[in-house]
């Protein structure tokens, strides 16, 4: 009798579509291992994500409003799972790996910053133009996860990670979905949460495009979601519907000029930005003051890539923490 993974690596080849990228075409780890008799490569993938440190922290990590008080406001969390959510419908419908797909989604924002897209422009202007959030994602899980031994994932899942954005591509049509679904995601998520902090109301997006897409959140995704799947089940090619398409890319051109630059999200930005290059100046000058982890690196990678990686990692809440014990008097009580 067969193990449980070799019945799963079974019903793929069984049911999937034949552009479906199958778990027994993996490249591989880089480093050897053990198979699991339970899951196949990329159930272990997701796992491995899901228990990591990083992924913990991104609870605690800004979507669009920095540091929001409210329960319900988006954080990178609640983010990727809507991701991995939308990821997942758009595999199943398809009969694409949705494994594959789901770790991707899981693991595609492990390396944002602290402070969302403020945080990453802080760090691109103090260590390198060159530092994205996918980046270093794709850090987080090769090197600076499980105490510096990094998560050894697939090659399809890291590279699902590095590419869920800009012009780049994943090697696999489940990568692109997750590219597809982040973006569905954060356009809809957004406008949500701008509305909730005041900054849109939902009467202010254009007549057309409520009309084409829909009046509220739930249409909207069901919308973009169903289009991608209509205008890709004849596949090899991960796309939307021309008309949705070019609906969805006017309400992302909208965000980005009524709530992205708004001075309510914009306004703590740049006061973000100045904590983060105090901090970055602070363990440049004193790097033993980092955690061990980073401390270790440094002969390997030099101290500013370390300063990095540490910033990085922060939670919002933990870089005002640590922001307040390096430069913000204590309060005496007698």
């Amino acid at each position: 009798m067969g193990t449980i993974c070799q019945t799963f690596l079974e019903q793929e080849k069984r049911n999937l579509s034949k552009f479906a990228f199958l778990t027994v075409n993996t490249k591989g780890r880089e480093h050897p291992y053990v198979p699991c008799e339970m899951r196949t490569e990329f159930q272990r993938d997701r796992d491995r994500i899901v228990h990591c440190q990083s992924f913990r922290r991104l609870m605690n990590k800004t979507q669009v409003f920095l540091a929001p008080a409210g329960d319900h406001y988006r954080t990178r969390l609640t983010h990727t799972m809507e991701v991995s959510q939308i990821a997942r419908i758009i595999a199943r419908s398809l009969h694409l790996n949705e494994d594959l797909t789901e770790a991707a989604a899981l693991g595609h924002d492990l390396g944002h910053t602290p402070f969302g897209h403020s945080g990453e422009t802080a760090m691109q202007e103090l260590f390198s133009p060159d530092f994205t959030h996918y980046k270093q994602s794709l850090r987080v899980v090769d090197k600076l996860e499980n105490g510096g031994k990094g998560l050894n994932l697939t090659f399809e899942v890291r590279d699902g990670i590095v590419n869920h954005t800009g012009k780049s591509q994943a090697s696999t049509l489940e990568g692109v979905i997750v590219k597809f679904a982040d973006r569905i995601a954060y356009i809809n998520h957004d406008i949500d949460d701008a509305c909730r902090g005041g900054v849109l109301h939902t009467e202010e997006i254009p007549a057309d495009l409520r009309e084409i897409l829909g009046q509220t959140h739930g249409e909207r995704i069901n919308t973009m979601v169903a289009s991608v799947i209509r205008a890709s089940e004849n596949l090899p090619e991960i796309k939307m519907e021309p008309h949705i398409q070019e609906a969805t890319d006017r309400l992302r051109k909208f965000l980005f000029e009524t709530v992205y630059t708004s001075p309510v999200v914009k306004g703590e930005e740049k006061k973000a930005q100045e904590m983060i290059a105090r901090m970055y100046e602070y363990f440049c000058k004193n790097p033993t003051r980092m955690p061990a982890l980073y401390v270790s690196n440094i002969e390997e990678e030099g101290v500013e890539r370390c300063v990095c990686d540490f910033i990085a990692g922060m939670t919002d809440r933990y870089a005002i923490e640590t922001y307040r014990e390096l430069f913000i008097p204590q309060v005496w009580k007698l």
